[in-house]
């Protein structure tokens, strides 16, 4: 029997770390996470969402992954390494260019780590956390938000475990900044951090616009970080990817702390993708009917 996981730790398990070696030899690491699209027929498809730039020239990729017990749960402490070539070309991009977005299915990746009599564990999220926009109606102005992911590379490698970091939102996530469907947080975001999912969440109680308290809890997908803007040494704001790598550089550019976040919502735009994949796919043949 699966063991019952508290909505923290079903977070912690929903992430990946990726690792890139890129076409001319240099090591960057990223954020991913689980995610699941609704197929038709009751068909679901699996895959890992990052930012574009981080699978950017990478000619090979690496996720490590928690095994699962004969019951299913996990066994922390116990994981393994998947080790992909060609690792750019199996991600599909967000339809729009300017997003900074893209997937990777990863059922063969399930099908193959069980043929080698492997299960892993995770916890995938899925449309049911994107907040409608009824939803982010109701929001404050500043709210809590936690961000998941593997800053600088930091990780508990042991126990294949990423950081959660702890902020909030600088810009009403209702909002699309400047014109775009982002929104801004305050946190300290460092390389490592892109891809990272950035929720809403409240456990036991949050206030209310009226300025009251709600009591009950609340958790909501509202974005992946994938940006943040940087002063620069002239005294200008640019605003800049966050970054996979890590090497030594002359201090040109200062983070002030916040991140830019893509509204969740943008993941809805990856279904026709899927659902032009499933018309295309070849149908089972039918078995012939006896002959009365």
């Amino acid at each position: 029997m699966t063991k019952n996981l508290s909505v923290t730790e079903k977070m912690a398990y929903s992430t990946v770390r990726i690792e890139c070696e890129t076409t001319t030899g240099e090591l960057a690491t990223g954020t991913g996470f689980f995610y699941g699209f609704a197929g038709s027929d009751d068909v679901h498809i699996p895959v890992i969402v990052t930012n574009k730039h981080v699978i950017a020239d990478a000619a090979r990729g690496k996720f490590h992954l928690t095994i699962a017990d004969i019951e299913g749960n996990p066994i922390d402490g116990q994981h393994f390494a998947c080790v992909f070539d060609n690792f750019e070309s199996r991600w599909i991009p967000h339809p729009d260019k300017n997003v900074d977005l893209c997937v990777m299915p990863f059922a063969p990746l399930l099908r193959k780590t069980e043929k080698d009599n492997k299960t892993f564990f995770f916890q995938a999220l899925d449309k049911s956390l994107i907040p409608k926009q009824q939803e982010l109606d109701q929001l404050t102005q500043m709210e809590e938000v936690v961000m998941i992911g593997y800053p600088n590379g930091i990780w508990d490698q042991i126990n294949n475990m990423p950081i959660f970091r702890k902020g909030i939102t600088a810009t009403h996530p209702r909002l699309p900044w400047n014109g775009k469907q982002e929104f801004l947080i305050d946190a300290a975001c460092f390389p490592g951090s892109s891809g990272s999912p950035v929720f809403l969440l409240n456990l036991g109680s949050y206030p209310a616009r009226d300025g009251g308290v709600v009591i009950g809890s609340r958790i909501k997908l509202l974005g992946i970080l994938y940006a943040g803007p940087q002063h620069t040494v002239t005294g200008e704001i640019e605003v800049v990817a966050v970054p996979t790598h890590q090497r030594p550089i002359s201090i040109s550019q200062i983070p002030n702390n916040l991140g830019i976040v893509i509204r969740a919502r943008r993941l809805n735009e990856f279904e026709s993708i899927f659902e032009e994949i499933l018309r295309n796919e070849p149908k089972p043949n039918k078995p012939s009917q006896p002959t009365q």
